[in-house]
């Protein structure tokens, strides 16, 4: 690993390989030269010695924090106890994270930036959820109906289903895995089947597509056979909302989904903070990160005590 990078790309758990990686791993190399490395989470050791805050490889060689981390983390296993150690560590010893540990913290709990959206003033779709009540005991509490039922925890449209009626998630629920609580969520038919995903970077909308579900399914996502229209500019009333979001989160880079509403209006049903896209939008999200990077360089934060509250999730 080469010390004297001063941006890394910081890559979890899972995410070694794939189209994306490799894409920002090219695009880093061309811009930074031999001043970025790609460093996986798990090539890092964190720690204090004799009062002071240390990185070293799994050689024991000592590591100097860079300028810029732009850190890509898989969100379903993504853990206080091991990616956001390394995060705190970075960002105390003067790193500039392109997504703070607060943001990102927030999107891997889909109720949390529910919270924080609501309080920006931001439109998001009436949500209910609990935290160690039973299940069963839940769905008498006036949840609506239909509703569209989360895990707080997921991704590619995992642990997403409609439930039309009360009773059909009863005969349901005894099935359904908790280890995480569930959100119970307004139905927005006019919506049913699609989205608009927006990729936003440093506040700017970079590109939009319109999603569409396969068949009858509630989910857009193209992970689940979903298709994909390009579609920046048309929709400018929800670009707009969509940088808000990512601002209100305090994220570098989001993909912000929207909800349609009857009136033409939209509605922000989901922020990631781990990003992928279209092969048709690769050169304009990686000039934009890129981007994000060099506007960080030379500005790195100083040192700063870390935050006295613990998190959790």
């Amino acid at each position: 690993m080469d010390d004297d990078a001063v941006v890394w790309l910081l890559l979890g758990r899972d995410l070694d390989q794939g189209r994306v990686t490799q894409l920002l791993t090219g695009s880093f190399e061309r811009a930074f030269g031999g001043r970025s490395a790609v460093v996986h989470s798990r090539e890092v050791m964190v720690g204090v010695r004799s009062g002071c805050l240390t990185l070293t490889d799994l050689a024991g060689s000592p590591l100097s924090a860079p300028q810029v981390v732009y850190a890509r983390l898989s969100t379903p296993g993504l853990g206080t106890d091991a990616e956001v150690t390394l995060l705190r560590q970075l960002h105390a010893m003067g790193s500039r994270l392109v997504n703070p540990i607060d943001a990102v913290l927030a999107c891997v709990n889909k109720f949390w930036h529910l919270q924080q959206l609501a309080q920006a003033g931001i439109p998001v779709p009436d949500t209910h959820t609990y935290t160690s009540a039973d299940l069963h005991d839940v769905l008498d509490s006036g949840i609506p109906e239909p509703c569209v039922i989360k895990g707080v925890r997921g991704h590619r449209g995992r642990r997403v289903f409609l439930a039309p009626t009360r009773a059909m998630l009863r005969d349901v629920a005894s099935s359904l895995a908790e280890d995480v609580p569930y959100l119970f969520q307004r139905y927005i038919a006019y919506s049913h089947a699609r989205d608009l995903r927006v990729i936003v970077v440093d506040n700017r909308a970079v590109t939009a597509q319109l999603r569409t579900g396969n068949g009858d399914t509630l989910k857009s996502n193209l992970a689940l056979g979903g298709t994909a229209t390009p579609c920046l500019g048309t929709y400018p009333a929800g670009e707009a909302l969509a940088e808000r979001a990512a601002h209100a989160l305090g994220l570098g880079v989001a993909g912000v989904d929207l909800l349609f509403e009857e009136d033409g209006t939209f509605t922000v049903c989901e922020v990631n903070a781990n990003v992928t896209w279209q092969q048709s939008h690769d050169s304009a999200v990686l000039q934009a990160i890129v981007a994000a990077c060099q506007a960080r360089l030379g500005t790195a934060s100083p040192p700063v005590p870390l935050p006295a509250r613990s998190y959790t999730g």
